[in-house]
């Protein structure tokens, strides 16, 4: 799905301003072969990687911060904070600017897929067989048809697991 569908999608879904509209509904993304969703309400746009600026002293996940319409963002590569391998950014690899906690933080992924319709009940725990520290952040998981699972990421974990103190909201 495009860019800029997507954003349109997302804009639809926003200017309704009905909790209930988006309620359900994931913004699906690759990091390799594998799928993940992030519920909407936290999603704001997506952009494709442009000039980040390094910030010294920072975790690696932290790629640096972005100016977007006068907005300085930082950016998380979720590949390294998951522990993944890197890649080279290509022409497909893209930032989602998301809003939490009064916070717009961006997150670099592989590539955007579309907005699914992801049912509360259709989302199970994520087994906990796995040693990695990365399972912290994952919701649960949703099958979605024939052979496509889809991996919701708990975006308030995954963005604050490492801190002790709350952050504070923007004004």
């Amino acid at each position: 799905m495009s860019e800029m569908s997507i954003n349109d999608q997302l804009a639809g879904f926003l200017a309704e301003e009905d909790e209930n509209t988006m309620e359900g509904k994931y913004l699906t993304f690759h990091l390799g072969n594998e799928l993940y969703g992030l519920p909407i309400e936290y999603v704001i746009e997506i952009i494709g990687v442009q000039q980040i600026t390094r910030v010294p002293d920072m975790a690696d996940h932290v790629k640096g911060v972005i100016n977007l319409r006068g907005q300085v963002i930082p950016v998380i590569d979720v590949r390294i904070r998951f522990g993944m391998e890197t890649r080279p950014y290509d022409e497909r690899t893209c930032i989602m600017v998301t809003r939490i906690r009064g916070l717009s933080i961006g997150l670099i992924v592989d590539s955007v897929d579309e907005v699914r319709d992801i049912p509360p009940a259709s989302i199970v725990t994520a087994p906990a067989v796995s040693t990695s520290q990365s399972g912290r952040f994952i919701e649960g998981i949703s099958q979605q048809g024939a052979g496509i699972v889809v991996i919701i990421l708990d975006l308030q974990a995954f963005l604050y697991a490492d801190m002790d103190a709350e952050p504070k909201e923007e004004e």
